[in-house]
């Protein structure tokens, strides 16, 4: 059988598989696929749909968009890392009454230290 050419999505789920510390089946199981049938997938055989890669992503805990952007399913977004968030993130932070002003930054600094882990 030859590869598909479905790019890196095969290299990128094995290496998020390992990150995560799944095995094949581990992972197979926490996403609702067949053993056999994710290898194929991470060695280039078969190209996933999205409803396949949205149960992948579930298992690895990572977002479907990221499988989605790897699949060639939707354009890569520009992702600087040092970008500011989305408005609504801030905004959400800043507008809710039931936090104190420190708790309010403390969440802003930690999520502005996991947008510049992902970039």
């Amino acid at each position: 059988m030859t590869s598909l050419g479905v790019g890196n999505l095969g290299e990128f789920l094995r290496e998020q598989r390992r990150q995560a510390q799944l095995s094949l089946r581990q992972l197979a199981d926490a996403a609702g696929v067949s053993n056999p049938y994710l290898s194929q997938i991470e060695r280039g055989l078969r190209k996933p749909s999205a409803e396949i890669l949205q149960q992948i992503a579930k298992g690895l805990r990572i977002s479907a968009e990221t499988l989605y952007v790897q699949a060639g399913i939707l354009d890569e977004r520009s992702q600087d890392a040092d970008a500011k968030p989305p408005p609504g993130v801030r905004d959400a932070v800043l507008a809710d009454p039931g936090l104190t002003e420190q708790q309010k930054q403390a969440l802003l600094q930690i999520y502005d230290s996991f947008r510049k882990e992902n970039p």
